[in-house]
């Protein structure tokens, strides 16, 4: 007897506020506002590039999760959107300090693992990084950014890879179409 989950024409999908990723790119996208609300002038166009680039890290991740069911081929692309806009903005960080002439981090750096090891608190929140963004100066507040994009960025990789194995071995919803109507057809 075949498990009912194997003939299911259209997976289980969503789920995208149980992924690290999801949770990880929503402190991102909630502290790049207030970063850009304190430290970028409201009317510039490198502030909403930056609000723009948050959202859409945390947004591709949503639409990606929701479209699997029907498309791994675009939840694959969403997912790698996802991962460009949050490197796009990792890289007006990096710019915000050259430019101001204040101190990239090294990941060794002291205050640079204090911050990378606040991931491991259980139920983190932007919260969890406030003073950092909200009551630091700009150089502390622009590396903490920094590193939640590098954590984020590497669960987006790992994700990647995760989600390349799975189409590669199970297919797409094409082949789980053919595999579903072969085996109506056999019955």
């Amino acid at each position: 007897m075949t498990d009912p989950k194997e003939s299911q024409l259209i997976p289980p999908h969503g789920g995208y506020r149980e992924l690290q990723s999801y949770k990880m790119a929503e402190i991102v996208y909630d502290a790049t506002i207030v970063f850009c609300n304190r430290f970028i002038d409201r009317r510039s166009r490198t502030h909403d590039q930056m609000v723009q680039a948050a959202r859409s890290g945390k947004q591709n991740i949503a639409e990606g999760s929701m479209a699997s069911g029907t498309s791994k081929k675009t939840e694959l692309k969403l997912i790698g959107v996802a991962r460009a806009s949050l490197e796009e903005l990792l890289l007006d960080f990096q710019d915000f300090l050259r430019q101001k002439g204040l101190t990239l981090w090294t990941k060794d750096y002291p205050r640079s693992k204090e911050v990378r090891n606040l991931c491991y608190q259980k139920n983190r929140s932007y919260l969890t990084y406030k003073t950092y963004i909200e009551a630091s100066p700009p150089e502390v507040a622009a590396n903490t950014m920094i590193c939640l994009i590098h954590q984020t960025n590497y669960l987006l990789d790992q994700q990647l890879r995760t989600l390349e194995k799975d189409f590669l071995n199970e297919g797409g919803f094409t082949e789980r179409l053919y595999r579903v109507r072969s085996e109506r057809r056999k019955k």
